[in-house]
């Protein structure tokens, strides 16, 4: 494990209670470049992958610029039930993470739904795609109506698996697709208009000056 990593989560099946014997181990962290490195032409890495398989970390300022906008994969980061690294500038972003929330979520959960939908062939569907497309409209449902993402799938779990096993027909899939973008779409949010982009900033400038 890398010593600049400041938070490294568990994600993707495991962390969502959808894992198999079969299923990986996906990780996602956040790393901070020493800050004299952005003072060179050559500029620190945004991301990188690894050392472990199916590790991805962001830096920490690409991190917070990607949940500003509302992400979805980096904002279940935050709320994964599943941290194996937590320094104290990690327990910070932490604590920090319902500044990232904005109404804007609702547009970006229900987009890369819809961009997984547009992948999937009705004739042939890919099931575990199918799956996921589910998975992330019940977690942006949950985090307009209630102000975080639900990345345990809690009682759909059967049911889920089920669409990843191809046993649920494709029509049944695609009436519950659409009636979670209805869902989605008339929610009364409770999420902030703008996320907290000062409280945000000034996480940022206090690590950039711990890493000087």
């Amino acid at each position: 494990m890398n010593d600049d990593l400041i938070l490294s989560v568990v994600t993707g099946s495991r962390a969502y209670g959808l894992e198999t014997e079969a299923s990986d181990i996906d990780r996602r962290g956040v790393f901070v470049a020493p800050t004299e490195a952005f003072w060179r032409l050559d500029k620190p890495p945004t991301h990188r992958d690894g050392p472990l398989p199916e590790q991805f970390s962001w830096e920490v300022e690409r991190f917070c610029a990607l949940a500003l906008q509302a992400n979805p994969t980096v904002l279940e980061c935050l709320w994964s039930p599943l941290a194996e690294v937590i320094t104290p500038a990690g327990r910070r972003l932490l604590d920090l993470r319902g500044a990232f929330l904005s109404g804007r979520a609702q547009e970006t959960f229900a987009g890369y739904a819809d961009a997984q939908f547009r992948r999937l062939d009705p004739a042939a569907p890919k099931w575990k795609q199918a799956m996921h497309m589910i998975r992330l409209l019940l977690s942006g449902l949950h985090l307009v109506r209630h102000g975080e993402p639900r990345v345990r799938v809690g009682d759909d779990r059967e049911r889920l698996l089920a669409v990843k096993r191809g046993e649920v027909p494709w029509a049944e899939v695609d009436a519950w697709r659409a009636r979670l973008v209805a869902e989605l779409a008339a929610a009364d949010s409770v999420l902030p208009e703008r996320p907290d982009r000062e409280a945000v900033e000034g996480f940022l400038i206090g690590v950039r000056r711990e890493n000087l």
